[in-house]
């Protein structure tokens, strides 16, 4: 028979697995236990390989390195993201010159842009451009590149030469990973790369993101946090981590 400890801790692997993270304080409240406890808990946890600790929290264990398939991506946390599509899409005025990224939060961002006049998409996702087709009264700027057929994105020094001669009010960024020390990241190279120029010639950086893309990592590094000029994200993103990003500059927006 399990003992109280060896539940606990088969607990909170199963709810760092299903989250991706978790808080020490909130797990202490859950479990009514003190955050010692809770710390020796992660300890244990990560010490077999089956977490990573973070400041004030831990993170499932995972291939930083790898690119889920833009599809696969598609069929997680689709509401939040269509709420975070729509509020985003609210923030594009008449007029606007803005970059949307590949991601599948940009993309849905498509649908909400049809009552808007004189827009300008600067965009390296071919699926992007395509479904920007039937919205005619907005000008969609492809750049060239290599195909990464997993995120349907164009890559490499064409993509990047094309970005250098361009400036625009917006930039709409998706992401795998935003740690308050490490920035925020991807897995591809490629896409870094091209995400950090993207990030110099706009006039706002705005990054959509579901609060599970929270407190991760991911292989290559875009930009500090401190980049970014406002974050659209859903309701449950933790008042903590959501204040240490108003600390840093950024404003954050409830999408709802």
């Amino acid at each position: 028979m399990k003992n109280k400890t060896t539940e606990r801790r088969q607990s909170i692997l199963e709810i760092i697995h299903d989250k991706g993270s978790a808080r020490v304080e909130n797990m202490a409240k859950t479990y009514a236990v003190s955050e010692v406890t809770i710390r020796n808990d992660l300890k244990y946890l990560e010490e077999r390989g089956l977490i990573h600790r973070s400041h004030g929290g831990a993170l499932l264990k995972q291939n930083v390195g790898f690119d889920h398939p833009l599809v696969d991506k598609q069929r997680l946390h689709m509401v939040e993201k269509r709420k975070i599509a729509e509020t985003a899409a609210g923030l594009v005025e008449n007029g606007d010159s803005i970059i949307l990224d590949s991601g599948t939060t940009t993309f849905e961002m498509l649908q909400f842009l049809g009552d808007k006049s004189d827009i300008t998409i600067l965009t390296n996702a071919v699926n992007v451009a395509f479904a920007a087709i039937p919205l005619t009264k907005v000008q969609t700027l492809l750049t060239g590149g290599f195909l990464r057929k997993k995120s349907f994105s164009l890559v490499g020094p064409d993509a990047e030469a094309l970005l250098t001669k361009y400036h625009v009010d917006k930039l709409f960024m998706g992401i795998d990973g935003l740690d308050l020390d490490y920035g925020i990241s991807t897995p591809n190279p490629e896409e870094a790369s091209l995400n950090r120029i993207m990030v110099k010639i706009s006039r706002e950086v705005i990054v959509v993101a579901d609060s599970s893309k929270f407190q991760r990592s991911s292989l290559s590094r875009i930009c500090s946090v401190d980049a970014i000029t406002k974050l659209i994200t859903d309701e449950n993103i933790e008042a903590g981590f959501m204040r240490s990003l108003e600390n840093l500059g950024v404003e954050v927006i409830i999408a709802k």
